[in-house]
């Protein structure tokens, strides 16, 4: 099952293990059933701590196996084959079962084991999502701290009869006690804020009594990142708060244009932007979003919508940016019901069926070709006369079989059957005709749109929203900054986000420099 160099690299992993692991694996005669004993084995060749035993009709989902370790209540199973993305799920459940400590701070750890009631949790995967792992790992983790939490890990492409039955349509999807608790990206800290309904007040109250901060960044992306690494090596105050660590990079698949990283995914970079942040005397605020920025007598403050009040000497906006939607009707009712934003993640529950394309730019040419390989039919709508995309992925995506593309297509609305999505309604630009698809599944892929609603009536934006930056970063608020996707800086990619953010941070430190640099006549009276 597992190649030479992946038993070499597990073996290693599993050295750490320190308690024995039992293995209980739920099977059939279907040929998935065989593929997974088969990787069950390679486990168990890889430790001799690794134990499994072999079940049939036990009332559990097949295949399906499992893990636990003799005198701990652990409730922890993955259903299907945890390969692609989700492996390094597998590896850091076998540690953590095997009693390896996980890497996650005492505070959070206490809160997980402090938790009380009793926990169901089931996480639909596919194993070519980037951002299931994230929730994979931490209701994994969770299920092994706090014997109330059980967690199932599903293969959506294994079990497509119960991802239909449950119309699961986007992953990750999670249910908690057979009804959804939430859908996308959710790391520990996320779950167990839905969880403890208490613990955002009583983060927000004691983020609130921080002393104030030389520099404070706004977000966690790119920009965010390097901001904060070029604030800290300066010896000030530096904090980041930011919704989620690592922002948009987070939902991006391949990376390979990221200088000296020849390739890498979006996961992984995002978790190196975060790991250098932290080898610096940082302080960092997960789960923050902003809402209001003021500025008076040199201080500047921003106030939260959990209601945390930070307040600075200088501030670094890096906010980015989120999907576009269309704004039509029906999208919003049947988001994640057919209308879905990552065809990396969702494109294979949408296997043999019908979907659109919105979009004729790289990432939407790039989307219709992957999906192309996933399911029957793509329709590529572009609201333009002609596509947009680079000519090399137009002739890839042309000599395409399954693919129609429609230009000068206006998308009017979603239609749906109240529970999904079983159509499209498009205006024919050129004769006015309006037209119906018929279709399960619409990826969205028209561009980004700047999180910066909240500044409005603040300071400076562009008629895109986009904050309005000179050569140094500043914004027409003095001592704010501003860097990334969320200014008027024109390319938005990592690498330049990147560097927007390090010129910013150099920026508002010269500004706090200036600022506090003693008057002419202040000096010349010292002197005296």
């Amino acid at each position: 099952m597992l190649d030479a160099s992946l038993k070499t690299q597990l073996k290693a992993y599993l050295e750490r293990v320190v308690r024995p692991i039992q293995i209980t694996a739920s099977v059939n005669d279907s040929p998935k059933s065989k593929e997974m004993l088969a990787l069950l084995k390679d486990l168990q060749e890889a430790s001799a701590k690794i134990s499994v035993v072999e079940t049939r009709d036990d009332g559990e989902r097949a295949p399906s196996f499992a893990l636990t370790s003799p005198g701990h209540d652990i409730s922890l199973r993955f259903a299907g084959l945890p390969m692609g993305h989700e492996f390094t799920s597998l590896v850091l459940a076998l540690l953590q079962v095997g009693g390896h400590p996980p890497k996650l701070e005492k505070a959070l750890l206490d809160q997980v084991k402090d938790l009380d009631g009793d926990f169901v949790f089931e996480t639909y995967f596919s194993q070519s999502c980037q951002n299931c792992p994230e929730v994979v790992q931490a209701l994994n983790l969770m299920a092994v701290l706090n014997p109330g939490i059980k967690h199932v890990a599903i293969d959506g492409a294994v079990f497509q009869k119960e991802v239909e039955e449950r119309q699961v349509m986007s992953v990750p999807t999670i249910y908690l006690n057979g009804a959804v608790f939430g859908q996308g990206r959710m790391g520990v800290e996320e779950i167990v804020a839905k969880l403890d309904t208490g613990a955002a007040a009583r983060e927000a109250k004691k983020l609130s009594a921080e002393k104030t901060f030389d520099m404070l960044i706004v977000g966690g992306g790119p920009a965010g990142a390097a901001a904060a690494v070029y604030a800290a090596r300066k010896g000030i105050r530096t904090g980041v708060a930011a919704e989620r660590f690592g922002g948009q990079v987070l939902d991006t698949m391949a990376i390979e244009n990221f200088i000296s990283v020849p390739h890498t995914e979006g996961p992984k970079l995002a978790l190196a932007l975060e790991t250098h942040v932290r080898e610096n005397d940082v302080k960092i605020m997960n789960l923050q979003r902003a809402a209001e920025l003021n500025g008076e007598n040199g201080l500047f403050t921003v106030t939260f919508e959990s209601g945390a009040v930070l307040t600075a000497k200088s501030v670094v906006l890096s906010t980015g940016a989120r999907w576009r939607q269309m704004g039509v009707p029906g999208e919003e009712q049947y988001r994640n019901k057919g209308v879905a934003y990552c065809p990396h993640c969702d494109g294979p529950l949408f296997k043999g069926k019908r979907v659109a394309v919105i979009g004729g730019g790289n990432s939407g040419v790039e989307a219709a070709i992957d999906l192309a390989g996933i399911v029957s039919h793509v329709t590529l709508l572009e609201f333009d006369t002609k596509l947009r995309a680079d000519e090399v992925l137009q002739r890839k995506l042309r000599s395409l079989p399954n693919v129609t593309v429609l230009v000068s297509a206006k998308t009017t609305e979603v239609l749906g059957d109240g529970q999904k999505v079983n159509g499209l309604q498009y205006e024919d630009r050129v004769s006015g005709h309006i037209h119906t698809l018929p279709l399960e599944g619409i990826f969205v892929q028209i561009g980004l749109l700047p999180n910066t609603e909240w500044l409005k009536g603040t300071l400076d934006l562009s008629p895109r929203g986009e904050i309005i930056v000179d050569t140094h970063g500043q914004t027409s608020l003095p001592g704010v900054f501003a860097a990334g996707d969320c200014t008027t800086v024109p390319y938005k990619q990592i690498i330049i986000a990147a560097g927007e953010g390090a010129k910013a941070s150099l920026g508002a430190f010269d500004y706090l420099i200036r600022s506090s640099a003693p008057s002419a006549s202040a000096a010349e009276a010292k002197a005296a």
